[in-house]
């Protein structure tokens, strides 16, 4: 997958809007996936899963992978 601003971080972005930590999967990145997946989940209970919601898109939309 390409850098920032590709079709690929798009596509992951828009993926993560749906699911928390869906477009992390889609790059490949299990544990990210993951980790923001339980704890969107956990914060819901408490209202504030918003807040990890916003970083699963915003990190799935500005990653760059290493090269």
């Amino acid at each position: 997958m390409a850098g920032q601003g590709s079709a690929g971080n798009v596509i992951a972005a828009l993926c993560s809007f749906f699911i928390p930590g869906l477009g992390q999967l889609l790059q490949g990145r299990l544990v990210m996936a993951i980790i923001q997946f339980v704890l969107a989940g956990i914060l819901w209970f408490f209202l504030l899963g918003w807040i990890i919601h916003l970083w699963s898109i915003l990190d799935a939309a500005l990653w760059k992978p290493k090269h």
